[in-house]
């Protein structure tokens, strides 16, 4: 097997995937050639390059899609638009659309030529058992990865019983074989209930358990009607504030946890490719933690009180915005289902002598369900709410997955970073209403490829353009320790390498970024390392066709672990990502457990 003029170990340490994963970087010397990275070729006095020097300039050209939703004055879908029946804006410049896709019932009906120099597309994902139909036309870009997302914590059993019922029935009929479907709940911590499947019906068999399991908002239900009982008993208005403070503290609490899992989610889900879709279903949250007790102190104590204006200090807007945000960085859309359903004001009204009666419930609803339209609209998605029967609007959501326009353009600023706004218009045509996600964050390459190779390594999904393999050598236990040096070999057929051609060899330049999840589900922080690539010019030929070899050094627990490398060619723009799995010091039986 031919290496590099210069064989690199990169030593990582990852302690059971608790501490610092990146401990040392070391290069070693092979044959005559020393570990130092190619130096540049020198420059003559006046700066000019020597001749026969080949210098290349890399410009990568990073592609933005926005999925469009075009429907008409009745909500009907409009289909048959073109690329110039669309104008985009970012940061309320034109932008010129380079990438169309239409899609109706499933099935692509348009498609532009891409860019000339895009980024090398991801390969298909592999789908077991699972025959090719109208969606397998659709590339890997436009694959539908699908999450059921049941809050549990802000769920009443009987509201999340009945929706559950009829998501099942949406999974069966609505949603597509092949695609990619994912089942997780949060009470008090997010849990993976059914991993990703292309199976729609393994994941609605599995919602059949959550209906054993206690829901947790009716309880609240009671600690808010004593919190009332409380304030309206209250002999002071300075008393009053202090029972709905000390709740709204308590909510508030609450709900940081319910939108760090949240956040926490769509980070999960920022490398994988192809459009996503969140399934949000709960009761409701709260814009401000218990606004309507604020309403019910100052109803109460109308002189003075100052309830309305110490609600403002809960005000919880700006998580929300924070997570939309998040979502439209990684192309995650939401659609909220309030399972509430049509709600009912509640006997519990707060009446005195100079004020109308004010209905604590009214307050409560429109309080609850203004972060599930916040949400929904910021990201392109739909709300659903104040609906006994949710499929008929998921039978609406589902059109969106199948019937739908994909505009791309070429970002204006490349990994700087920053959020940009984007907006949407179909000029030419007048009535129509267009929902798209309505910014996006224009990634580093570091944090593009940190999400990818965080992403292979939670779900194991592997996009491979330039067909890196991981080898496994056998682990060598440190003396004295109860810790294991495990060699892991990252291979790359040099054919797949972008090479530039110098006076006397080949250079290319990597960037290698590693991560690791033991059976527990604790994780590394990804480290990276730069990894120039020199072949000899005389060696070149006899290079092709085999692979460019370097190795990593893990130290590891025993046991099971996950192991997730992301490899990116500087030169081509190329991104891959690979997992494998590996057992340090025990049976392979073990590995059943990541």
């Amino acid at each position: 097997m031919l290496r590099s003029a210069a064989r690199y170990t990169v030593t990582v340490m990852v302690l059971g995937c608790r501490t610092t994963a990146l401990l040392a970087l070391l290069l070693f010397a092979a044959g005559a050639a020393g570990a130092q990275e190619p130096e540049p070729p020198a420059a003559g006095e006046d700066g000019a390059r020597e001749p026969g020097e080949v210098f290349v300039d890399t410009v990568e050209v990073n592609v933005v899609n926005v999925e469009v939703y075009v429907t008409d004055k009745e909500g009907n879908r409009v289909t048959g638009l073109t690329r110039d029946d669309f104008e985009v804006y970012e940061d309320r410049r034109k932008v010129e659309i380079t990438n169309f896709y239409a899609v109706e019932d499933g099935r692509p009906v348009a498609e532009f030529p891409r860019l000339r120099t895009p980024p090398a597309p991801p390969e298909p994902l592999p789908v077991p058992g699972v025959e090719a139909d109208g969606r397998a036309a659709i590339p890997e870009e436009q694959r539908l990865n699908l999450i059921v997302y049941i809050d549990n914590f802000n769920l009443r059993p009987f509201n999340r019983n009945r929706v559950l019922r009829e998501l099942r029935v949406f999974l069966g009929e609505e949603v597509r074989l092949g695609d990619r479907v994912m089942l997780v709940s949060y009470d008090r911590s997010l849990k993976v209930l059914r991993p990703f499947t292309t199976d729609p019906q393994a994941v609605a068999s599995a919602l059949v358990e959550l209906e054993r399991v206690t829901g947790h908002a009716a309880g609240r239900d009671n600690d808010r009607r004593s919190v009332m009982e409380r304030i309206q008993d209250a002999g002071s208005p300075n008393q009053a504030l202090i029972w709905a403070r000390s709740y709204a503290e308590e909510l508030s609490n609450d709900l940081r946890f319910t939108v760090d899992a949240l956040k926490e989610m769509v980070n999960w889900l920022s490398g994988l490719p192809g459009r996503k879709a969140v399934l949000y279903v709960s009761d409701g949250l709260p814009m401000v933690p218990a606004q309507e007790l604020f309403h019910a102190v100052d109803a109460l104590h109308p002189a003075g009180s100052g309830a309305i204006t110490e609600s403002l200090g809960f005000d919880a807007s700006r998580l929300f915005q924070e997570l939309a945000a998040q979502a439209n960085a990684n192309r995650v859309t939401f659609y909220t289902i309030d399972a509430a359903g049509l709600r009912v004001d509640s006997s519990i009204d707060v009446q005195n002598r100079t004020a109308q009666p004010i209905s604590v419930s009214s307050i409560d609803t429109h309080n609850v369900q203004a972060p599930l339209r916040y949400v929904a609209d910021a990201t392109g998605g739909v709300a659903i709410l104040n609906r006994n029967r949710v499929l008929p609007a998921l039978e609406q959501v589902a059109t969106d997955f199948d019937t739908y326009y994909s505009l791309g353009y070429p970002a204006p600023e490349a990994g700087r970073g920053r959020y940009h706004r984007i907006e949407v218009r179909v000029p030419g045509r007048r009535g129509l209403t267009v929902r798209h996600r309505d910014g996006y964050r224009d990634k580093t390459v570091e944090a593009r490829m940190t999400d990818g190779t965080m992403t292979a390594l939670r779900f194991e999904i592997a996009r491979n353009p330039i067909e890196a393999r991981l080898e496994f050598g056998e682990a060598l236990r440190r003396e004295g320790e109860q810790h294991w040096v495990v060699p892991i070999e990252v291979r790359i057929p040099i054919d797949n390498l972008t090479l530039i051609p110098r006076a006397d060899s080949h250079e290319g330049r990597l960037r290698l970024f590693v991560a690791a999840r033991d059976a527990a589900g604790d994780t590394s922080p990804v480290q990276q390392a730069t990894l120039p690539v020199s072949i000899p010019a005389a060696d070149i030929e006899r290079a092709r066709g085999e692979d460019w070899v370097y190795r990593v050094e893990l130290l590891m627990r025993g046991g099971p672990h996950l192991v997730a490398v992301g490899v990116r060619d500087e030169l081509a723009s190329s991104e891959s990502f690979v997992s494998g799995n590996v057992v340090v010091g025990a049976r392979p039986a073990a590995l059943e457990g990541l």
